[in-house]
């Protein structure tokens, strides 16, 4: 009966419901470091807080048989220490963050509400063109268009899209997606991102409307 008790314990332990829950914590542990190290941390000490994250992120998605989710992370994570590193060095780790993102979406290409079409789409518009890198304007469009088509009404997607729209002196515009991402209903569990991504709204959405008038 002991042994019993133990094999369901383990196949309890090991089932997917379990797994699930394991991954959201690890993602969720994740998603808070990370706004952490970009919003909460002094611009001097980001690069190394960035570099502390993508190795907690990269052995997520070991842990994780690669589940889109923490791919997904990983990327963002990357990105995120590709922009507090800057310059050519940079550069490798948008190209990991991007390989990731495009492997996550071989898996499940809607994982995280369409993030990957998201953080493609800030990718190809931030990374400078060829022959330096890869970024790609019109490629940025498609992405960020496929991820409103997927979450709509979500910060990200309105707040990333607005921006490269600002980015191509369509100021009009941006000011409809940007005042859309003010809208976007609150994230549970993300009201540390959601705070500082909002700023970042207000302030885009300043710049656009001195432009438009």
């Amino acid at each position: 009966m002991k042994n019993m008790m133990l094999l369901l314990s383990f196949i309890a332990l090991s089932s997917p419901a379990f797994a699930d829950e394991k991954l959201d914590a690890e993602v969720a542990q994740i998603q808070h470091e990370w706004a952490k190290a970009n919003y909460q941390t002094p611009k001097d000490a980001q690069e190394d807080a960035f570099k502390v994250l993508i190795e907690k992120a990269h052995q997520v998605t070991i842990a994780n048989d690669n589940a889109p989710e923490a791919m997904i992370w990983e990327a963002i994570s990357n990105s995120g220490y590709a922009k507090a590193k800057g310059g050519i060095g940079a550069l490798k780790f948008a190209e990991k963050a991007r390989d990731l993102l495009l492997a996550s979406q071989k898996v499940s290409p809607n994982a995280l509400q369409g993030s990957a079409y998201t953080s493609l789409g800030s990718l190809y518009y931030k990374v400078p063109g060829w022959p330096i890198g890869f970024g790609d304007k019109k490629k940025a469009r498609t992405y960020l268009e496929k991820a409103l088509q997927v979450n709509p009404s979500g910060i990200d997607p309105n707040y990333f899209y607005a921006d490269f729209l600002s980015g191509q002196g369509e100021y009009a515009k941006a000011v409809e997606y940007y005042k859309k991402a003010l809208a976007a209903p609150a994230r549970p569990g993300r009201e540390d991102a959601d705070a500082g991504r909002k700023k970042e709204v207000e302030e885009g959405l300043k710049t656009a409307e001195k432009k438009v008038n």
